[in-house]
């Protein structure tokens, strides 16, 4: 178990200083900040629908996401605020998806599970397990053949694992070898699921290997454990060696949705991850390192706080969408509308 005091930065890593440590701070704040108001909204029923949050993880969004290019696209789950921030969708846009507005980065038309951005190449957000994988690996197979530099990065928890979309997509990838940065967030649990219970192996990325595939385990906790390792990937992927699969062993402090009544695991273990919150570990981290003190910290908080309470009025001024125009989009004769 990672402390404080022993989170240090992988062999290769770039040397942490302050304007990085600032930059991953910042994403994982405004992530928590934004599911724990998410929470609130929800329970006074200015978000409906199904709610997903993704406190406890922010460290795997915040390492990752910035590494990416404008160009490279994103593929995620339902548990995709945090991807979402992290990847430059405004926090006024996410929200006011969130509340079925029309100012929303999907025009309303998504909510919480389905979060898209085609401008940032965000393609979901999707709701179905493990249904974003072969739309990942669709992505990069267009990508070579059309001859483009990107990279694809897909998202997804352990409960894809036992999908046999999951097993296909792999052996597609490995065989061709497309640009495609597997990053499974195993945070232990398929919905009420644990791991152990479900999965005769569960160290995932050897599920993975076994595709002749490049893999690591990683701490998905440790904000620079997780970038070292998505920088490794993305320099493996870019060189056109093929696809790269990182496990990222996370854990959600949160119930699995808004209706789970969580009787599947222990207050003593909730209380155990807890006490490996990503944003405290790497605070401490920082201070012990005088990258950053008890002032950055608050500033980051405020400004988080400030943020997400513009982006809440963006949302409750926006407009619900006409009903003369629900039909656009899904029917053929109202695509050009």
């Amino acid at each position: 178990m990672t402390s404080a005091a022993t989170l240090e930065p992988p062999p290769g890593f770039v040397p942490l200083d302050r304007a990085h440590a600032l930059s991953l701070l910042h994403e994982m704040v405004l992530a928590r900040r934004f599911e724990e108001k998410c929470a609130q909204l929800y329970g006074a029923g200015k978000i409906r629908g199904f709610l997903h949050l993704y406190v406890g993880e922010e460290a795997i969004a915040a390492g990752v996401m910035p590494l990416l290019d404008a160009e490279d696209a994103v593929v995620s789950t339902y548990r995709e605020h945090g991807h979402a921030l992290a990847r430059g969708i405004p926090a006024g846009a996410l929200m006011a998806e969130l509340f079925g507005k029309v100012q929303g980065c999907s025009h309303g038309r998504g909510g919480s599970m389905h979060v898209f951005d085609v401008s940032r190449r965000f393609y979901g957000g999707n709701a179905i397990v493990a249904g974003g994988i072969p739309l990942a690996v669709g992505l990069a197979l267009a990508d070579r053949m059309q001859g483009r530099a990107r990279v694809t990065a897909c998202l997804f928890g352990d409960g894809a694992v036992a999908e046999g979309a999951f097993h296909e997509s792999m052996n597609l990838a490995a065989l061709w070898k497309l640009p495609v940065l597997f990053l499974c967030e195993n945070n232990q649990y398929a919905m009420g699921t644990s791991l152990e219970r479900s999965e005769s192996q569960p160290n995932l990325a050897l599920k993975a290997r076994s595709y002749a595939m490049e893999v690591e385990r990683v701490d998905g906790m440790d904000v620079l454990a997780v970038q070292a390792a998505a920088r490794r990937g993305l320099d493996y992927v870019r060189a056109g060696r093929g696809p790269w699969f990182i496990e990222l062993v996370t854990y959600r402090f949160r119930a699995h949705s808004a209706y789970d009544p969580e009787l599947y695991r222990t207050k003593d273990e909730v209380a155990t991850w807890k006490a490996r919150d990503p944003i405290a570990l790497f605070t401490a981290l920082a201070r012990e390192r005088g990258l950053l003190g008890d002032d950055d910290v608050a500033s980051l908080e405020r400004g988080a706080d400030d943020e997400i309470s513009a982006a809440i009025a963006l949302a409750e001024a926006g407009t619900l969408e006409p009903v003369e125009e629900l039909t656009r989009g899904v029917y053929a004769e109202e695509a050009a509308r």
